[in-house]
């Protein structure tokens, strides 16, 4: 979710994601929620009419209905987008999805040779089968899904993690909104993590530093972490703190699609950051290669 201007009454939702990077949400755990200055003008009269906006009760109510009527209007074009009868490209084969895969990798690297573009490749081995899911791909089913086709993840869930910044399971998607919503599922629900299970990192940008969520990571043990590709890509490749020891499965949410009807990897920007620093980071294709990591298309 958005924490930005407050939208005009007649103002649509053009897409529930727009560049990972530029995603926020009011719903930040406590300890990741700065106090913003307000700027002040360049002279004293700018200052005091500034003063005046932020200190005044009836205007701090005023924006409070608008965030809320604006996180109620989101909140409604996502469930709406979400109920759409859509075909699933993730009810396929391992190799159809491994050919898939192959296909939007070609997108993002443009520019390598075909043996180059081979190495990168998400080997149909490494795809868990998920044709036995019959049912819908949607968050309400989330839970049951990992229960039913993948046991192994469901039974390490239940476990409570060895190391700090090390989840099990990373669940990639496309906006800070879809974010907070998958963290709700698999922190709400009892049966998934049971009493020792670790617990769930929000991993998108927007009002939260790229080293507030190293911290975190480095004194959290993190069982599963839900974040948009352009965060987590970060905390892969620019530091130390998500590792991908422990990591069972990580799942791409490519069924869900935005207001466009475009999914996950149908978005240019957020396909480069799944492929060039998510699937693409060095630790990340390594322990997918070496079947360490298994790759789940929700």
């Amino acid at each position: 979710m958005r924490k930005g201007d407050d939208l005009d009454d007649d103002f649509v939702v053009d897409e529930l994601v727009a560049l990972s990077e530029d995603e926020g949400s009011p719903e930040l755990d406590d300890e990741f929620v700065a106090d913003e200055p307000v700027e002040e003008g360049s002279n004293a009269e700018d200052g005091a009419t500034v003063q005046n906006v932020s200190t005044d009760p009836k205007n701090s109510k005023k924006r409070k209905r608008r965030e809320k009527e604006k996180e109620r209007k989101k909140r409604k074009l996502a469930q709406i987008v979400e109920a759409q009868p859509q075909g699933s490209i993730a009810m396929q084969s391992p190799e159809s999805l491994s050919d898939y895969l192959a296909s939007m990798q070609k997108k993002t690297f443009k520019d390598i040779s075909e043996i180059e573009l081979d190495d990168l490749r998400i080997p149909a081995s490494a795809i868990v089968d998920t044709t036995l899911w019959t049912g819908p791909r949607t968050l309400d089913q989330l839970v049951e899904f990992i229960g039913k086709v993948l046991p192994t993840l469901r039974t390490r869930l239940l476990q409570r993690p060895k190391s700090t910044g090390a989840p099990t399971l990373i669940y990639v998607t496309s906006s800070a909104l879809r974010v907070i919503d998958v963290t709700r599922i698999l922190k709400d629900d009892k049966t998934l993590r049971g009493e020792k299970g670790g617990e769930v990192a929000k991993l998108f940008a927007r009002h939260i530093k790229l080293a507030e969520h190293e911290t975190y990571l480095s004194r959290t043990r993190v069982t599963a972490a839900p974040g948009t590709p352009g965060r987590i890509g970060k905390l892969l490749c620019e530091t130390e703190s998500l590792s991908v020891s422990q990591l069972s499965h990580i799942i791409l949410d490519v069924t869900f699609r935005d207001s466009k009807k475009r999914n996950l990897l149908d978005i240019p920007e957020i396909r480069d950051e799944v492929f060039k620093t998510v699937l693409g980071a060095p630790k990340m294709l390594k322990s997918i290669k070496e079947g360490k990591t298994k790759v789940v298309l929700f």
